[in-house]
């Protein structure tokens, strides 16, 4: 068996068609995705391979979509002898990852996603919002800019850090398209407008984030089989509850709260957990990183 890292995406990587060549050659990707419509109770696959794409993009479509083709992907890879020895995802990813490390079972993961698309876009319907990813331009003058854009033409934020060289904003429409134009003025090589239906990981979504924690109460979520890594933190979260819940932590702010996803490096493991945090037991301990790294 081949243990490797596994990274599952999040929002704005649905694209019409997907899963449809897993679906169609057999095997336990097929098998699972033949169960979503049911656990659902609506025909999602069907958007999924034939869309429309503007179906497909509204926000409690794409995140059960989203799920349903990441835990398929998984479940061919472990059919080849290839599993996590440590996950993470972008946002809604967290969930894809959850489940693919039996955190959440397929049809809870489907579930709560469908459940937290539907709260996003009704805050969304309103609070309109949208999202940009900024390129080429550090941080904090990302952050600075923003800060006085929004001084004059409403919320807009800094959401989530992507890399060194991408940062993602999220607030009222008008204020991002206004920031999108003054980051490019201040040295960003793109400021490009993303495919959501809301303000994801700004102020605008609190209300629903507050909402899905109720929601999520009443989940089982067991052990993970390997290290979870949390959005909210970069830090593996073994514990049952910290790995899964709207925020990556113990509070449920994913919906709302700023991302930060940065490179791994040996040198990071130095102060960056717990010793007590370095070796992984499935039955409640804490994990080994590969290569003796942890993210920071």
């Amino acid at each position: 068996m081949l243990k490797v890292p596994m990274l599952f995406p999040g929002q704005a990587s649905q694209a019409v068609g997907m899963a449809r060549d897993l679906a169609a050659r057999g095997g336990p990707g097929a098998a699972f995705l033949a169960t979503v419509d049911e656990a659902l109770g609506f025909g999602l696959t069907g958007v999924m391979y034939e869309g429309p794409e503007a179906t497909l993009t509204e926000t409690w479509n794409a995140q059960p979509a989203i799920l349903a083709h990441s835990v398929a992907v998984a479940l061919e890879l472990k059919a080849l002898g290839i599993e996590p020895s440590v996950v993470a995802g972008h946002s809604l990813g967290e969930f894809s990852a959850a489940v693919a490390v039996g955190a959440l079972t397929p049809r809870d993961g489907l579930a709560l996603v469908r459940r937290r698309g539907e709260l996003m876009f009704a805050a969304g319907q309103e609070r309109p919002g949208t999202m940009a990813a900024i390129m080429g331009l550090d941080a904090d003058v990302v952050k600075r800019v923003c800060a006085e854009v929004a001084a004059s033409a409403g919320v807009v934020v800094v959401a989530n850090h992507n890399s060194s060289n991408q940062v993602a904003i999220s607030g009222e429409i008008a204020a991002v398209d206004a920031a999108c134009e003054a980051l490019k003025a201040a040295g960003a090589k793109r400021a490009l407008r993303l495919n959501v239906s809301g303000a994801f990981h700004s102020p605008l979504l609190e209300g629903a984030a507050a909402s899905f924690a109720d929601h999520l109460a009443a989940v089982p979520i067991a052990d993970p089989a390997a290290p979870l890594v949390a959005n909210v933190t970069a830090a593996p979260r073994p514990p049952p509850r910290s790995c899964a819940t709207a925020s990556g932590g113990s509070s449920p702010r994913r919906c709302a709260g700023t991302r930060a996803w940065r490179p791994w490096s040996p040198a990071s493991r130095a102060g960056s957990a717990p010793a007590s945090c370095w070796r992984w037991d499935p039955a409640r301990s804490c994990p080994t990183w590969p290569s003796g790294s942890t993210p920071r």
